[in-house]
C-alpha cells in the first residue's frame, strides 16, 4: 500500500514538471549598489593617480638628470666653489651611499630575521613577545632626526671614540659612517621584520609538520625549511629597509657630518673610511638644489637621477633572484 502512494507521488510530481514547463530564465540584473561603484571607480583613480605620480616623478627626474651626468662629475670628487663649473663631482657622495646602505644592511637583516623569527615560531614569553612587538611598531614611527640625535648621544661617549670621529685633544664627535650605519640599521630594521613575518606566515602549518614527522628538530625545520621558504619576504623586506636608509638625509646630516668629501680618521686601512664622515648623494643633492646652498642644481639634478637608478636597480636585481626562491602551496 506504500509502495502504491510512493508511485502515485512520483508520477503527481512529473506531471507537474510537464505542466509546468522548461524554466524561465531570470533576467540578470545589477548586483552592485551605488555605494559599491563608487568604491569600485574611487580605487581605479587612485590607482592610476599613483601610476601617473610614479611616472611623473621618475620621467622628470630622468629628463633632468640625464641632461648633466657625464663621466667627469660622476667620477670627481666634489670641490668648494662658488662657481659651478669648479664644483667637481660627486664621486664621494655615491661611495657614501653606497657604504651607507650597505653597513645599514648588514646590521638590520640578520638581526630582523633573527626577531622575526623568534616573533612568529616561538613567541615566549608571551608579555616580552608583545612588548619586543611595541618596540618594533615604535621604531618604525620614530622620525629618523630622532634616531639621529639618540645616535649622537650615543656616540658621543668616551668609550664609543674607536668607532667615531675624534678631534686631536680627544674629544669625541660622535660621527662616522659606524654611528651613521647603526642608525640607519634601526630605519630598516621595522621593514626587514615586517617582510621576515609576512613570508613565515605565508607557510602553511603542515609543512612544519611534514618536516617534524621526518624526524627534524625545530632549529633544522627553521634553517632548512622555513628560511629558504621565506627567501622572497625577507629579500622584501631588506630592499625596502635598504632603500629607505638610501634615501634618508637626517642621519646623514647629524651623525655623518655631511660634509663634501670623505675624510678618513685613523691610519688602518678600510677602518678609518668607517671612522671617518663624509656625505650620501641625499645630502649632496640637499645642499646643491635650488633650496640648498650649493649653488649647483645642475649636479643636484645629475645626482638625483644616479639616486634614483641605484634605487631602481637593487629593486630588480633582488626580484630577479627572489623569482627562483618563489613557492606556491597547495
Amino acid at each position: 500500500m506504500s509502495s502504491t502512494a510512493a508511485r502515485r507521488r512520483k508520477a503527481a510530481v512529473r506531471q507537474s514538471r510537464r505542466n509546468a514547463g522548461p524554466p524561465k530564465k531570470i533576467k540578470a540584473k545589477g548586483i552592485w549598489s551605488i555605494g559599491d561603484r563608487i568604491g569600485v571607480v574611487v580605487a581605479w583613480v587612485s590607482g592610476l593617480l599613483l601610476c601617473i605620480i610614479a611616472a611623473s616623478i621618475t620621467l622628470f627626474m630622468g629628463w633632468k638628470g640625464i641632461q648633466y651626468v657625464t663621466w667627469d662629475v660622476v667620477s670627481n670628487s666634489p670641490v668648494a666653489s662658488l662657481e659651478q663649473a669648479k664644483t667637481g663631482g660627486f664621486l664621494d657622495p655615491i661611495i657614501g651611499t653606497l657604504l651607507l646602505t650597505i653597513l645599514g644592511g648588514l646590521i638590520a637583516t640578520p638581526v630582523g630575521v633573527a626577531v622575526a623569527l623568534w616573533l612568529t615560531e616561538y613567541g615566549r614569553p608571551s608579555p616580552l613577545a608583545r612588548f619586543v612587538e611595541a618596540g618594533v611598531e615604535v621604531i618604525a614611527g620614530t622620525p629618523s632626526i630622532v634616531l639621529a640625535i639618540f645616535g649622537l648621544l650615543i656616540y658621543q661617549q668616551g668609550f664609543m671614540a674607536p668607532f667615531s670621529f675624534t678631534a686631536v685633544g680627544g674629544e669625541v664627535f660622535g660621527r662616522s659612517f659606524f654611528a651613521a650605519g647603526a642608525a640607519m640599521s634601526l630605519i630598516a630594521l621595522p621593514f626587514v621584520v615586517g617582510g621576515t613575518r609576512e613570508g613565515l606566515n605565508s607557510i602553511p602549518k603542515h609543512i612544519r609538520e611534514a618536516s617534524y614527522a621526518l624526524g627534524k628538530d625545530k632549529a633544522s625545520t627553521i634553517r632548512r625549511v622555513l628560511l629558504p621558504s621565506a627567501r622572497r619576504g625577507i629579500a622584501t623586506g631588506s630592499t625596502l629597509g635598504i632603500a629607505r636608509i638610501a634615501g634618508d638625509t637626517a642621519v646623514v646630516v647629524v651623525l655623518l657630518g655631511a660634509s663634501l668629501q670623505i675624510s678618513p680618521e685613523g691610519t688602518i686601512p678600510g677602518l678609518d673610511v668607517l671612522r671617518g664622515t663624509g656625505s650620501t648623494l641625499t645630502s649632496y643633492v640637499f645642499v646643491n638644489s635650488p633650496a640648498g646652498e650649493g649653488n649647483a642644481p645642475e649636479k643636484a639634478y645629475a645626482a638625483a637621477f644616479v639616486l634614483l637608478m641605484i634605487v631602481i636597480v637593487l629593486n630588480l636585481v633582488v626580484s630577479r633572484l627572489t623569482k627562483k626562491g618563489q613557492h606556491v602551496w597547495g
